[in-house]
């Protein structure tokens, strides 16, 4: 049996992928979690070979928690489920060691498939994602990525500062980086172009 842990912020979704999966007879669906940090304690407590998860969630994002499982050398594979379609997000997936990237709108025995592939040490990506991923490199590093993604939330340079233990001329460093490399003109310009690509 291949034990799959869910991570799904929308409850309905989150039903119909446990009962979906449910009907394979190779798979066990152990749990579920609707946020980030509730998936994390699934993760430590059930131990699944595959954990499926998406991306936007309270807390912890999808990427995170495949940074921390990657960070923790956990012998979980991680799929993740999304509706987005942005070779940002297939990047910064791949880069934390994710196998699986598939897209919501995608055929549900695709997901099955998926799951038994990258249990078996294979990866499952969509290839038209696989292909828009290199085509443009994010320049952007952690650190900016961070700063610009709280002051997209509306947190100023001082407010930015304090969360990050930083002084408010090197948050204002790190957001002027960040809006030159994405030729913006302003914080909230460059936010909204770096979550389009899906750099964020």
């Amino acid at each position: 049996m291949i034990r799959v842990l869910l991570a799904e912020d929308q409850a309905m979704v989150r039903g119909a992928l446990s009962a979906l999966l449910s009907l394979e007879s190779d798979i066990e669906v152990l749990g579920s979690a609707p946020d980030g940090e509730a998936a994390w304690r699934e993760v430590q407590r059930h131990k699944p070979d595959v954990l499926v998860t998406d991306i936007e969630m309270p807390g912890l994002t999808g990427l995170e928690l495949a940074q921390r499982v990657q960070r923790h050398e956990l012998p979980i594979r991680v799929v993740i489920l999304t509706t987005f379609a942005r070779p940002g997000f297939l990047r910064r997936a791949l880069d934390a060691g994710v196998c699986g990237y598939l897209l919501k709108d995608s055929p549900a025995e695709q997901l099955a498939d998926a799951i038994r592939r990258v249990r078996h040490g294979g990866r499952a990506i969509d290839p038209q994602l696989a292909i828009d991923a290199w085509s443009e490199a994010d320049p952007l590093n952690d650190r900016e990525r961070q700063v610009l993604r709280l002051a997209g939330d509306g947190l100023s340079a001082g407010d930015i500062a304090t969360l990050l233990n930083l002084s408010a001329g090197t948050v204002r460093n790190y957001l002027s980086e960040a809006i030159g490399k994405l030729n913006a003109g302003n914080r909230i310009e460059a936010f909204r172009l770096a979550r389009q690509k899906g750099w964020l």
